[in-house]
């Protein structure tokens, strides 16, 4: 399979998770025109299990180093498996929110509010299970973004231990997670939503074919941002690249607010406000990525 080797090389993969995270949302505000966005999130997630797939059978099943997807996924251990699968479905109920407040209050508000508290509290976590970097330059840099959000509103990845999986087998599982609870979720959110009448199954099959294809172009961005962001982790640790892959936030922020003009009705003096939020945010990833040098 392939392995980052250099931290140069894991920061990039970072920053490609932070661009794609950050701007799997467009889909969304693109489909929203005409689309409601439970019937979006089918496609999004079909999006996610097919990259998982996709990324399991070629960086994860070429080279010569760790173990390929298929002989990974049959050692690997229930426990394991049980694991990846219910990160799946706990992602998912939280994303489909997050996929509600992009709906109801747009990408610059729903991304830094809710991924951003995310970033501060797995940067933390993922700290403490395996501590790497500065950790003075790694929290300052939390502390500095932590203030840009009030202004808005762990394995050897070359030869994991036996039982456990490589990041591409882990993202499969993960992912497979995310799409039979989706059965779940999505129903609900499809029978109670939030804003609306309710909608029922038979509206995403007339949909027409080019925009189910902008769902699952969202699920393949996300997909890949996720698998760079795994990958890197090996490299750079799990807390710096889970924390440099949440400054998606910053990246959706932009979108909402320069492209989409999510506050251009919004009261006189908001501008000060998002502009200390973006230079807070950019000073708060400088450290993050200072920390693991």
């Amino acid at each position: 399979m392939f392995i980052v080797q250099s931290y140069p090389l894991a920061i990039f993969f970072c920053v490609i998770t932070m661009l794609c995270w950050g701007s799997w949302g467009n889909t969304q505000k693109l489909a929203g025109k005409t689309w409601r966005y439970e019937l979006f999130y089918w496609d999004y997630v079909i999006g996610i299990l097919l990259f998982s797939l996709i990324s399991a059978f070629t960086l994860g099943s070429f080279g010569t180093e760790g173990r390929s997807f298929i002989p990974d996924l049959c050692q690997a251990e229930w426990g394991n498996i049980g694991s990846a699968f219910l990160g799946g479905i706990i992602f998912n109920a939280a994303n489909i929110l997050l996929s509600a407040a992009i709906a109801i209050a747009g990408m610059s508000v729903a991304f830094p509010v809710g991924i951003g508290l995310a970033l501060v509290l797995g940067v933390l976590i993922n700290y403490m299970g395996a501590a790497k970097g500065n950790p003075v330059l790694l929290f300052c840099g939390v502390i500095l973004i932590t203030i840009a959000i009030v202004f808005n509103a762990l394995d050897n990845f070359v030869n994991p231990a036996a039982g456990k999986m490589t990041p591409y087998t882990a993202m499969f599982i993960f992912a497979c997670g995310i799409f039979a609870s989706n059965f779940i979720f999505n129903t609900i959110a499809m029978k109670k939503p939030f804003e609306g009448s309710p909608v029922g199954y038979s509206a995403y099959f007339k949909g027409p074919l080019k925009i189910h294809w902008v769902g699952i172009l969202g699920g393949l961005i996300w997909g890949l941002g996720n698998a760079f962001n795994l990958i890197a982790a090996g490299k750079a640790g799990a807390a710096i690249s889970y924390g440099l892959g949440q400054g998606a936030t910053l990246v959706s922020a932009f979108w909402g607010v320069i492209i989409w003009k999510e506050f251009k009705d919004a009261p006189k003096g908001t501008n000060k406000y998002l502009y200390a939020m973006f230079a807070l945010f950019l000073f708060g990833l400088a450290l993050i990525i200072a920390a693991g040098a």
